[in-house]
């Protein structure tokens, strides 16, 4: 294990050399070149959370001697640097050694830690299943896998460096929380109420870019999803990344006469029945989400409508076909599989005229 030596090499002309932070931020000279247009919104880089991870995880450990971190050669880019200079004693960089990486969490965490073990979801969910369910999960300890950059979000790095099939995967693992962060704040309220909370976590991040939902921190309660907006004539349940663009659609369809009600379903496991049975009651349910179709939040709000006795319930699922991705732009991918604002409101448009 190295500490936070990693990416601080003697001599600082060498450290500011290998420093990308505001290539990696978009605030370097030039560098929105490198992006597809339509992926660089002039978000602010604080209310991205790829970025706020590492500062809010030090805030708490402030706090908390017992919170530790740890990552797998992306302190950059899963910004865990920012922890890793504020409590270098408890940032520890595994290297590129995923499954260590969540064995070693466990471990520390059988020894009194609460642990953050942070790397890309393709790597975390999917390289490191395994031991996220025999090594945290099974022992019931205070593990929380952070699975960054997942979905589509990797763009032109290919389907190795998707992760579309990760919440199919950790819901079946038992004793594990399913949690799905939609923007900065969420994922703040998200880290504070995990803290304390009994057994392991998977905490999914999106793309990294994503736009504001929640003015301010919310308070977070796992498994009980959020209304954000209140509708009659149908229901869109949405996680994660795809909460945003929902929220856009509904706006929309609202200006044609069309009242469409909005949840934040952030919390796959344990999932919120109460919340698909509030939605139910508008007679049209569509699921939205960044992920493959089978076995996620469409799957579980199916199963939920089926054994609540919905049967009559129109529901749409919205997701990523059963297929490998193209490589390009996520922004792209987005409109691509109507993941977007303008796909989701054709998909509800389709639904209300069902």
């Amino acid at each position: 294990m190295t500490g936070p030596a990693s990416g601080s090499q003697s001599g600082g002309q060498v450290a500011d050399v290998q420093d990308t932070s505001e290539v990696f931020r978009g605030t370097a000279s030039g560098s929105t070149g490198l992006r597809d247009q339509r992926s660089t919104d002039g978000a602010d880089q604080r209310a991205i959370p790829a970025f706020v991870l590492g500062e809010e995880l030090g805030d708490l450990a402030d706090h908390d001697d017992r919170i530790a971190v740890l990552t797998a050669d992306l302190a950059k880019a899963n910004r865990t640097n920012d922890f890793a200079a504020r409590h270098p004693d408890r940032f520890f960089n595994l290297g590129i050694a995923e499954k260590n990486m969540i064995t070693v969490a466990a471990g520390m965490a059988a020894s009194g830690f609460v642990t953050y073990a942070a790397t890309f979801a393709s790597f975390s969910a999917l390289l490191g299943c395994e031991q996220i369910r025999t090594d945290c999960a099974y022992p019931g300890l205070p593990v929380r896998v952070i699975g960054h950059h997942a979905g589509m979000s990797m763009g032109f790095y290919g389907t190795s460096h998707h992760a579309l099939e990760d919440l199919g995967i950790m819901r079946t693992i038992a004793d594990l929380t399913v949690v799905c962060a939609s923007d900065a704040n969420q994922l703040r309220g998200i880290l504070r109420a995990s803290v304390d909370h009994p057994g392991a976590m998977y905490i999914r991040l999106g793309r990294g870019r994503d736009p504001e939902v929640y003015a301010d921190v919310p308070d977070v309660h796992f498994g009980r999803a959020v209304q954000l907006r209140d509708g009659t004539d149908a229901a869109i349940l949405a996680t994660g990344s795809e909460v945003y663009p929902s929220l856009r659609a509904a706006e929309r369809l609202a200006a044609t006469g069309a009242s469409v009600a909005v949840y934040d379903v952030h919390t796959l496991k344990p999932f919120d029945v109460e919340a698909v049975t509030a939605a139910a009651s508008t007679g049209r349910v569509l699921t939205v989400e960044e992920h493959n179709r089978t076995n996620g939040l469409g799957t579980a709000t199916a199963e939920a409508l089926f054994e609540g006795g919905f049967a009559g319930v129109r529901l749409r699922r919205l997701a990523v076909p059963d297929e490998h991705v193209p490589i390009g732009p996520p922004a792209a991918l987005y409109a691509h599989y109507q993941l977007d604002s303008d796909g989701i409101a054709g998909e509800l448009t389709m639904l209300l005229d069902d």
